[in-house]
């Protein structure tokens, strides 16, 4: 066979995705099991699915959910955080936990060979952990520590503060790491409390991924799970307290958080716009990669390549369970903090009007995601946390099997729709952390209204 080296090669079509089949079963404590036969390597994998996140957190007690996930493996049925370590280790296993905003998520992977100690392993950290006074003072007092460090971190000052702006007295207006006025008066007590009442099983999901029939992993997860019973709380919370609307307008449409002699300035502009769960979520990423989301987005080209501003910019549909934000995300030097906010501004309006998204660019923006798409399940944790995604935002089986196909259905007048929906200039706002003696006379001219100036309490 002769090959013509002078030419590239044509690509072929893309082969069709498949997704694992996902078997249910419901024990009868109410704890929904998802299993997932996964037999490309001997590892198996185990994620709890816990609804509520630090969207549950008490207005007065911010961190309380991220303290007790953090609690979760410091030590179990009166054995010591080391001891839990070296059962790990002996199994091959890890542990991971997470305390978002919408589910707090524990994970354990191990080595196929272990997987009824991995389980008994996670059903004892989530099920009776220790919760001790001395291990609560030592947790917080890392907290305090890291929230010192933060004060000093633009990033993080201003992730903070624009969710206070976009959200107020939302629950997503406070972020899982908590704050120190509601860490200083939070005790063991309300810890155990707290426990007592988000880890429960009706509600939660379990999913385990693991090389063996489907059938044999729910016997071995109703083996030991079907015995946990959820525990008497003085507490109440509201699992559902983040599906609440949020404000319908910014508390401002141009704040500064100031930072004297800061040689930059961290800037953040966006607003509230859609859930996790929107139809429009995967036209939603054609139109983020090409607003900000890829180097080569309009942005990016614009900000770093055309005028220097900055080393990188990027934006993101960041959708939750309730109603969350876009945001476009870049620090400048402080000199042009009001000319890279002028050119943001006009990049993200033109794209819901002036300038629409070409076929090349959204054609570009469909291969970019899809090409690679099934590199995000190669692994059996990759495969757990993928279906407790599906659980957490109660979307079908099949959705990501269905998810190339509907990317590649996406047009330019989807994209350009979903920019005047999602994208509204009106409701935008724009957050500075910087140095405002050296910027403040530039503010007046964007057009933005007074700035406000806004605390940086952490």
């Amino acid at each position: 066979m002769t090959i013509d080296r002078s030419r590239l090669p044509v690509p072929g079509p893309d082969r069709p995705f498949r997704f694992p089949r996902i078997v249910k079963r419901t024990l009868t404590n109410g704890l929904e099991v998802r299993a997932v036969r996964h037999q490309s390597v001997p590892v198996a994998s185990i994620v709890l699915l816990v609804p509520g996140g630090s969207s549950v957190d008490p207005c007065d007690r911010q961190g309380l959910v991220s303290m007790t996930a953090g609690l979760l493996d410091e030590g179990s049925r009166g054995q010591s955080a080391l001891e839990i370590s070296d059962r790990l280790a002996r199994i091959g296993g890890e542990v991971d936990i997470e305390a978002g905003m919408d589910a707090v998520v524990v994970g354990l992977t191990t080595l196929d060979r272990f997987f009824e100690k991995g389980l008994g392993l996670l059903h004892e950290m989530v099920v009776e952990p220790n919760l001790a006074d001395d291990d609560f003072n030592r947790i917080r007092s890392l907290r305090f520590e890291r929230l010192k460090q933060l004060k000093d971190h633009a990033p993080a000052l201003a992730e903070r503060v624009f969710a206070r702006v976009l959200y107020g007295a939302h629950p997503y207006g406070r972020l899982s790491l908590g704050a120190e006025a509601g860490l200083t008066p939070m005790t063991v007590s309300e810890i155990r409390a707290l426990h007592a009442a988000m880890f429960a099983p009706a509600g939660s999901t379990l999913v385990i991924v693991g090389n063996r029939p489907e059938e044999a992993l729910l016997d071995l997860a109703a083996r030991t799970f079907d015995s946990w019973r959820a525990a008497a709380s003085p507490m109440t919370i509201d699992r559902s307290a983040a599906l609440a609307d949020p404000p319908e307008m910014p508390q401002s449409r141009l704040g500064v958080v100031p930072r004297p002699g800061a040689a930059q300035s961290e800037l953040r502009i966006g607003h509230v716009c859609a859930p996790r769960s929107t139809p429009d979520y995967p036209v939603l990423l054609i139109l983020n990669a090409i607003v900000g989301g890829e180097f080569v987005s309009r942005l990016n080209l614009n900000l770093r390549e055309g005028k220097g501003y900055t080393y990188g910019v990027r934006t993101g549909f960041n959708l939750r369970r309730g109603l969350g934000p876009f945001v476009m995300q870049t620090s400048v030097g402080t000199d042009v903090t009001a000319p890279a906010i002028h050119e943001a501004h006009e990049e993200i309006r033109a794209i819901a009007a002036s300038r629409p998204a070409t076929a090349d660019e959204v054609a570009e923006a469909i291969a970019s995601m899809s090409k690679g798409y099934p590199r995000g399940f190669e692994t059996a944790s990759q495969v757990a946390r993928s279906v407790a995604q599906l659980a957490l935002h109660n979307l079908p089986d099949s959705y990501f099997e269905d998810f190339a196909p509907r990317l590649a259905r996406v047009t330019t007048d989807d994209v350009s729709a979903a920019a005047q929906r999602h994208l509204q200039h009106g409701k935008m706002t724009t957050l500075i952390v910087g140095d405002l003696d050296q910027i403040h006379e530039s503010l007046p001219g964007l057009g933005l209204g007074a700035h406000q100036v806004l605390p940086a309490d952490l």
